[in-house]
């Protein structure tokens, strides 16, 4: 199995709504295929009518890599088919088996075209939003490994973007509450995501200078993941604080 073949599987099974097998069991391929991977991937989706809007982090807090069983950061690409509408309806019949978690997103403001440092990424950024993300792994009961994970595009699936406030707001250590039809399902502080979701822009900027991209102004970046995920229900609110920032929903329909 090419690595077409590898990215050819995993889009069938984000089309079919099925789930597969760690792909590494049968063919071992190191995190640099694995990225070719995910780049093939996102290019059927754009063949599609897909476009890029922007990336995402993924595995940037310690209790999202415990909860998945890795330790290393890793980065994907979100589409505008993944955009969820703000305190909108999702149906849960488009994917395999969806979790969501709280999250911090960024909006650029200039072109991140280089490794930049903190004061340089700062002054691309337009503002700052509450967020959530729904992840939908296509391997099974959500086992994988580092580079299956990667190549299944960070098990991007949807995301929701709340109102941006300036890139001044401190989001240092704000408490992240995540409740479910109002009941408090996750909690946790925005310190979680690398100490400073800032630290994520310092991040991006060096992963994409390894690869040799652009993100464009106007892009979206998801931080990362606040707290651990939660398995959605049908029929249920998906409600984000994040105190001194705002607030964000997205509701799952029967």
């Amino acid at each position: 199995m090419n690595l077409n073949d590898i990215a050819k599987r995993l889009d069938d099974c984000v089309l079919n709504k099925q789930s597969t097998a760690s792909l590494r069991t049968d063919t071992p391929f190191d995190l640099q295929a694995a990225y070719a991977i995910q780049e093939l991937g996102v290019a059927l989706r754009e063949a599609r009518g897909e476009q890029r809007v922007g990336v995402k982090l993924g595995f940037t807090s310690r209790e999202k890599m415990k909860q998945m069983g890795v330790d290393h950061l890793i980065w994907g690409v979100i589409t505008d088919a993944m955009q969820l509408e703000e305190g909108g309806a999702v149906d849960l019949e488009r994917f395999i088996h969806p979790r969501i978690e709280p999250e911090v997103a960024f909006i650029t403001r200039k072109p991140i075209d280089r490794a930049m440092n903190l004061a340089e990424a700062l002054d691309a950024i337009e503002g700052v939003c509450p967020a959530m993300e729904i992840i939908d792994s296509r391997y099974q009961a959500f086992k994988f490994t580092l580079e299956d994970v990667v190549a299944d595009n960070t098990s991007s699936a949807g995301f929701v973007l709340g109102a941006m406030r300036p890139v001044s707001t401190d989001i240092s250590n704000c408490g992240v509450n995540m409740t479910e039809n109002g009941r408090l399902v996750q909690a946790g502080s925005t310190a979680a995501i690398l100490g400073d979701p800032l630290r994520c822009l310092v991040q991006v900027s060096q992963l994409l200078a390894e690869k040799g991209q652009v993100l464009p102004a106007g892009s979206i970046i998801m931080a990362g993941a606040a707290t651990a995920a939660q398995a959605m229900q049908k029929d249920t609110v998906y409600e984000t604080t994040i105190l001194g920032l705002g607030t964000v929903s997205v509701r799952s329909l029967a």
